[in-house]
C-alpha cells in the first residue's frame, strides 16, 4: 500500500502545518512517511507544496502521479491536476472560505478533511492538534474538516513502532549527542535549520548558539572557542563555505579540532537557493589552500546524520583535524521515518592543553614544537610529513565505522553506487529488481573495498545530483576505474521513484 498526496499554495498559508499534522498521526498509526518540501526563495506568495508519500513499508521517495492534491488556492489545481491519478481526491480551500474564522484556519481544517479521507479515526486527529496547538478555535476547526468528507482509504492502525525526522534534527541530535558546547553560525538556507533547533536546545543541553556577523567571522570564531577546550561546530552552505577557506587552512596549520556542517544547495553563485545539489563535494574534499588531513562524511538519511555527527567529532577531537559533515537541501529539510534506533553514542573524552592553565601556542605560520614562528626548511618538511602521518592514522580510525553500505541483492552483477540524500529513492528504486547498492559514506578517506566491488559487477551505474558526476570522478582518483554509466540530475530538483527507477532500467 502506497499513497502520493501533494498539499499546495502560497508561501504563509500553512501548508508545512498540514503535513507536520498528517505525518504524525500517520506515523502514530505505524505507516512509514516520507515528506518532501519544495518552496521558492520568498517570505509569502509564489507556488509552495509539500509531497506526504506514506506506506505500511519502508519509503523514502515521491511519485510523479499523485493520489490526491489538497489545494489551499487555485494555483495548485492548476499546476498538479494534470499529475492527479483518475480516481483521485481534490480537497480545495473554497470549501471553506465562507466566513473569517474558517479562512482564519483553512490549514487546520483541511488537515482534518485530509485526516477523514484517509479513514483514520477523529480521536488521533484531536491528540495532534492538542499536542501542537491546544486550544478550542483549532480543535473546533479539525472538527469541522474531518466531518466534511467521508472516508475514502480506511487505513487500519498498525503495529510498527516508527520516527519521523528530518536530517536537521539529526545532525542536531547527533551534535547534542556529542557533547557539543558551542555553534556558530549566519544564516544560509538550507543549514539554518540547524541553528534555530540548536538554539532551541540551549538551555536544557547547556550549549551556546552565536550568529556573528559573517561566515568568515563565524569559521575563525569557531577555531577560537576550540581553542580554549570547547567543542565546537559550524555550519553554513556553499557561499559561506568558500568564506571559510582561509579559516579552514588556519585549521589545518593550527591542528585546532573543528567540525564544519556543509549544507549544499544549488550554486553557482546565488543559484536556486531554496533548492538542492551535491554538487559541493569537490569544495568539501578540497577547500583551503596548502596540504592538511581532513574528514568529509556524507549521511543519507536523519539517523546516518546522528551517527556521522559524533563521528564526526569523534575524529575531530582525538586528531586535532577538521571534519565536514557533507548534507544538502533534500536530506537537511525532508522528513524521514524509520524503525531503526542510531548505533551506540562515540564517547569523547580527549586530554587536550587548555589555554589559561598552561602555556598553549596556536600559530597559523610554520612553527617548532613549541608554537614558534620559523622558516626551517628541516622544520617545514618534518611537520608537513607529519600532517601526512596524522592523516594516515586518521584512515585507521575510519575503518572502525561504516565508511560504505551494501543493499539490495549481495551476489548481484548490477552495482550502483552513489553517496547522500540519493540513497533513500535509490532503495525505493530497486526493491525487486536485481540490484545491489553501494553507498559511500566516508568520501575522505575512502573505503578501499569500493574497487572490489566494481571489480567483481559487470554492469555499474553512478548516481548523483550534479552535472559532471563528481564521486564518480574521486574514484577514477581513488581507484583508476572510469564509471561510463551515469545517471545525473542538475536542474535542482532531487530524484523522483518514477525517473530513477525508469532510467535505472534503461541500462540493465
Amino acid at each position: 500500500m502506497k499513497l502520493n498526496i501533494l498539499i499546495g499554495g502560497k508561501a504563509g498559508q500553512g501548508i508545512d502545518t498540514i503535513s507536520k499534522i498528517i505525518s504524525n498521526i500517520l506515523v502514530k498509526q505505524g505507516y512509514f512517511v516520507f515528506n518532501y518540501r519544495d518552496y521558492p526563495s520568498l517570505i509569502t506568495g509564489g507556488h509552495n507544496f509539500n509531497i506526504i508519500s506514506f506506506s505500511d513499508k519502508k519509503i523514502g521517495s515521491f511519485k510523479t502521479k499523485f493520489d490526491g492534491i489538497v489545494s489551499l488556492d487555485k494555483k495548485t489545481i492548476k499546476i498538479h491536476k494534470k499529475n492527479l491519478k483518475k480516481n483521485g481526491f481534490i480537497i480545495h480551500f473554497k470549501e471553506f472560505e465562507k466566513n473569517e474564522k474558517d479562512r482564519k484556519n483553512t490549514n487546520i481544517i483541511l488537515a482534518g478533511a485530509l485526516t477523514k479521507i484517509l479513514g483514520v479515526d477523529k480521536k488521533y486527529l484531536i491528540q495532534e492538534i492538542k499536542k501542537q496547538f491546544n486550544n478550542k478555535e483549532t480543535i473546533s476547526a479539525s472538527e469541522k474538516g474531518y466531518e466534511s468528507q467521508k472516508n475514502k482509504f480506511n487505513l487500519k492502525k498498525l503495529k510498527n513502532k516508527i520516527t519521523i525526522m528530518s536530517g536537521t534534527k539529526g545532525i542536531v541530535q547527533g551534535a547534542i549527542n556529542s557533547g557539543i558546547d558551542i555553534y556558530f553560525a549566519y544564516p544560509m538556507t538550507p543549514a539554518t535549520g540547524v541553528m534555530h533547533k540548536l538554539a532551541d536546545k540551549q538551555k536544557t543541553h547547556n550549549l551556546i548558539v552565536f550568529q556573528p556577523e559573517n561566515e568568515i567571522a563565524v569559521a575563525n570564531a569557531g577555531l577560537g572557542a576550540s581553542f580554549t577546550g570547547a567543542k565546537v561546530m559550524v555550519g553554513t552552505s556553499g557561499g559561506g563555505f568558500d568564506l571559510m577557506a582561509e579559516a579552514l587552512s588556519f585549521q589545518g596549520m593550527s591542528e585546532i579540532p573543528l567540525v564544519v556542517y556543509l549544507a549544499s544547495r544549488s550554486g553557482p553563485g546565488t543559484g536556486v537557493p531554496t533548492y538542492t545539489s551535491q554538487a559541493d563535494l569537490n569544495i568539501a574534499l578540497g577547500e583551503g589552500h596548502g596540504e592538511f588531513p581532513r574528514v568529509v562524511i556524507a549521511p543519507g538519511d536523519p539517523i546516518e546524520c546522528i551517527e556521522k555527527t559524533n563521528e564526526a567529532f569523534y575524529l575531530s577531537q582525538k586528531f586535532n583535524s577538521l571534519s565536514i559533515i557533507l548534507s544538502d537541501k533534500h536530506l537537511a529539510e525532508s522528513e524521514f521515518s524509520t524503525d531503526r534506533k542510531p548505533n551506540k553514542i562515540l564517547k569523547i573524552k580527549i586530554n587536550r592543553k587548555i589555554p589559561g592553565k598552561e602555556i598553549v601556542k596556536a600559530n597559523s605560520y610554520e612553527h617548532d614544537v613549541f608554537g614558534n614562528t620559523t622558516e626551517s626548511a628541516e622544520i617545514t618538511k618534518r611537520n608537513a610529513e607529519k600532517r601526512i602521518e596524522k592523516y594516515e592514522a586518521i584512515k585507521k580510525e575510519c575503518e572502525k565505522f561504516e565508511m560504505i553500505k551494501i543493499y539490495g541483492k549481495k551476489e548481484s552483477k548490477n552495482l550502483i553506487i552513489a553517496w547522500g540524500s540519493t540513497k533513500t529513492v535509490i532503495l525505493d528504486a530497486i526493491k525487486g529488481l536485481d540490484f545491489k547498492f553501494l553507498q559511500v559514506l566516508y568520501l575522505k578517506p575512502m573505503s578501499k573495498k569500493i574497487k572490489k566491488e566494481i571489480e567483481k559487477a559487470n554492469n555499474v551505474i553512478l548516481i548523483e545530483n550534479n552535472l559532471t558526476g563528481q564521486l564518480g570522478r574521486l574514484i577514477r582518483e581513488k581507484t583508476g576505474i572510469k564509471i561510463k554509466n551515469r545517471i545525473l540530475k542538475y536542474d535542482s530538483r532531487p530524484f523522483n521513484l518514477d525517473e530513477l527507477k525508469k532510467e535505472i532500467l534503461k541500462i540493465k
